[in-house]
């Protein structure tokens, strides 16, 4: 027996993730990477108390992985849409989050537009490849 197993042929094939589902997730694991940071920053201006900051960063955390796990379904989406409101009110806690949390929103806004267009005009195009053209009956 080799130390090298061949893959089964029985494997179950990948699932095919849509495009809308693929950026925002990205968005979501960048906001993940930013929480750091703004936790990091409320910790050391002693804004919060390190129990605080770190404890209610990384509930944030699992909140957005979470999300990503979801993504595939309506709830996922309403969940992302909270995590970008909440993100955006951790500015009362220090105001120049609003503006990071304002351009994450934006940045989730228009990934949300174009990865919805794209799926949209991937659909169209596989259902018109897949139909048959007048010119192709026998």
């Amino acid at each position: 027996m080799s130390g090298s197993a061949a893959p089964s042929s029985r494997s179950r094939p990948r699932r095919v993730r849509s495009t809308t589902e693929t950026l925002l997730s990205i968005v979501l694991v960048l906001e993940a990477i930013l929480l750091f940071f703004v936790v990091l920053v409320l910790f050391g201006l002693k804004t919060l108390s390190p129990a605080a900051a770190f404890g209610g960063g990384a509930a944030f955390v699992v909140m957005i992985l979470v999300t990503i796990a979801l993504l595939r379904w309506p709830v996922g989406m309403a969940l992302g849409w909270i995590v970008q409101a909440a993100l955006i009110s951790l500015g009362l806690l220090n105001p120049v989050i609003y503006v990071v949390g304002a351009g994450f929103a934006a940045f989730w806004i228009w990934c949300f537009v174009r990865a919805r267009q794209i799926d949209r005009r991937r659909r169209e195009y596989l259902a018109a490849a897949s139909t048959p053209s007048e010119g192709d009956t026998p």
